[in-house]
């Protein structure tokens, strides 16, 4: 049953959207439910369904009977979506292969109404937000201890959810329970409220921290949010928290969660640990959120498939050490230069560097960079796959080495790190250089500093704003966050001071407007909802 939104009164039908998951997402067998059949609201199939929505597009995988009506469902999804909208309008990557579903126009920072990532993202996001709502419902009156854990996890998905659409479409649709009225519009700032209440209020009924199943959130996931929140509240609200965004970051770096021990880890086939059957990998450590992934058991090409497929390419030297994924080498997705120069400032490689490993060149560890047959880090051609570095950031491979652990050759095992304790150093690090009070004697410097201790990289010995800008893409890059940070720090739409390479369209570089610091509220759902007011520029 196709999920085609055109208005509000459909999502009624996502009531009986579920799959069954053996002990949540651990297992990851998907078994779809018929609605036509099964119309009996199934608690633990809906809350492990609302899990799997962040990797899966629809019942079948991956591809055949999507949530999302698309001319091409593996082009979508939520992840995927998400994903390229914030990355792929930034300074980080640049989709180097023909035009594709909308993606030009978010490359050149133009995007429309009707550009269908953005429509397709926000409609994956509001069908998650009913299935949360539809199980919030139904659950309202269960008051054992299991269902109180669960209602709280789903709030704070709800929330997330809420959160992504406060950061890129700002004012929006909202509702908090399941019904056939058409849903009003919230302001910015009264999201922001809601959104900080919510999280506020559920941090009592979740699990402490480290003391459930790996793939659930715990309230560590809950502080770290609200970090993010706060760190962002100037843009969102119109008032800074600095502080707060300090308090609940440093409540992150002092839990229980640690740092993994090298970098490569938190991006691999095995980087559930024991989970995937691995003694090596202690990537778990560090993530707080992962997206469940299984090569067998979950198949779609709009989660962790794309990451580890779109930078790879079949004539990469010794292709198999990083990606493991042999019949899923996409080249599509390059590194735009100015994010090479956050680990080659002079803008050249080093002579005698290991091209098809720039890690030691950059004396990094995150420098995850190919530029072997004769890349260059400057793209001259956008739409050449030839041009520019890639990265081998995520892959398939894993940190045991043992191969005959792997499950498939075109989807992986790798886990996407949704939620890690890193974001936590550079979100005290940023809070406190804009103002906020340092908490236990915890300085900007030290904190930014432990990230580069883990990556073998140079310490500061001072730090500017400017340093922290730039140590987020080097610690972050490629994991869907950049465009959000550029928008607070001034240096997205409207800004003259901060250019990239085929900023705006061209390969100098031009500036374009800060209406496009929020995306469109699609057109569909404008023509739908007669509550809503278009954002300003479209």
């Amino acid at each position: 049953m196709k999920k085609i939104i055109k208005n509000w009164s459909l999502y009624t039908a996502m009531l009986f959207i579920g799959v069954n998951l053996t002990s949540c997402v651990n297992d990851l067998n998907v078994t779809p439910i018929d609605p036509s059949v099964n119309q009996t609201f199934n608690q633990n199939a809906v809350f492990a369904k609302i899990y799997a929505g962040f990797e899966l597009t629809g019942l079948e995988g991956p591809a055949g009977n999507p949530d999302v009506s698309a001319s091409d469902e593996g082009q979508f999804g939520l992840y995927r979506t998400f994903w390229n909208m914030n990355e792929l309008s930034s300074d980080e990557c640049c989709w180097a292969y023909e035009a594709n579903a909308g993606i030009y126009g978010i490359q050149t920072n133009a995007p429309t109404s009707d550009n269908p990532l953005t429509q397709n993202f926000y409609e994956y996001s509001y069908i998650e937000i009913v299935m949360c709502n539809s199980f919030l419902d139904q659950t309202a009156s269960i008051k054992n201890d299991s269902t109180v854990k669960q209602r709280a996890e789903i709030r704070f998905i709800r929330a997330l959810h809420y959160f992504n659409l406060l950061d890129m479409y700002g004012n929006v649709p909202f509702t908090t329970t399941v019904s056939t009225d058409l849903p009003k519009q919230i302001s910015r700032a009264d999201l922001f409220t809601w959104i900080e209440t919510e999280l506020k209020d559920i941090q009592n009924d979740m699990y402490q921290n480290r003391s459930h199943d790996y793939y659930r959130v715990d309230i560590a996931a809950d502080w770290l949010l609200l970090s993010r929140l706060y760190l962002n509240a100037e843009i969102y609200s119109g008032t800074a928290r600095w502080n707060d965004a300090a308090v609940y970051a440093k409540k992150v770096i002092d839990s229980d969660y640690t740092l993994a021990k090298k970098y490569r880890y938190l991006f691999m086939g095995d980087n559930a640990g024991s989970i995937d059957g691995s003694s090596v990998n202690d990537a778990p450590n560090e993530i707080i959120f992962p997206i469940a992934a299984n090569g067998k058991k979950t198949s779609s090409y709009a989660g962790s498939c794309y990451l580890v497929a779109s930078p790879a390419f079949n004539k990469m030297s010794n292709r198999a050490v990083y990606n493991y994924l042999p019949k899923s080498e996409w080249g599509c997705n390059r590194v735009r230069a100015t994010l090479s120069k956050k680990f080659f400032p002079g803008g050249t490689i080093p002579s005698g560097a290991n091209l098809i490993d720039l890690r030691i060149a950059a004396n990094d560890d995150r420098a995850m960079l190919y530029a072997g047959d004769g890349r260059t880090i400057v793209m001259t051609d956008k739409t050449d796959p030839d041009k520019g570095l890639t990265t081998f950031k995520f892959t398939n491979g894993r940190a045991d080495g043992d191969t005959t652990k792997i499950s498939d050759e075109t989807m992986p095992d790798m886990d996407i790190p949704l939620l890690r304790k890193a974001e936590a150093y550079l979100t005290y690090a940023e809070a406190i250089l804009r103002g906020g009070s340092a908490v236990g004697g915890l300085t900007a410097l030290a904190s930014a500093n432990e990230l580069r201790k883990r990556a073998n990289a140079q310490q500061f010995s001072s730090i500017s704003l400017d340093d922290v800008l730039d140590e987020w893409a080097r610690e972050f890059y490629f994991e869907g966050r950049r465009r959000t940070d550029l928008i607070r720090f001034g240096y997205f739409g409207g800004s003259s001071n901060y250019n990239w390479d085929w900023k705006g369209g061209t390969l100098a570089g031009t500036q374009f407007s800060k209406d496009y610091n929020l995306y469109p509220i699609p057109q569909t759902d404008m023509s739908a909802n007669s509550n809503l007011n278009q954002n300003h520029g479209y």
